[in-house]
């Protein structure tokens, strides 16, 4: 099955012709030496390679929705277990 990739809304010509003088940074702080001597590099945790039985609608449900379905099973998954987790509080 072939994936439709959404249009993107975005108007990446006018973009591509802007000079940074011409973009607006009023809302992003500046950054000064404290921030650069407290930062860390916090690189995201590898992901588990798992064999899993899936009901075939369940897989068609998510493969028509994104094409990175196994992110957005394992979002949907990670969702689940923090709604889990906030009830037994």
């Amino acid at each position: 099955m072939k994936e439709k990739r959404k249009k993107s809304k975005t108007d990446y010509k006018r973009i591509d012709s802007m000079k940074d003088k011409d973009i607006d940074y009023s809302d992003i702080g500046q950054l000064d030496d404290d921030f650069w001597a407290r930062a860390k590099i916090v690189l995201p945790q590898p992901k588990v390679r798992v064999t899993i039985r899936l009901d075939p609608q369940v897989i068609v449900w998510f493969k028509s929705r994104s094409g990175h379905y196994q992110t957005r099973i394992n979002t949907v998954l990670r969702s689940y277990i923090r709604a889990k987790k906030e009830k037994q509080h």
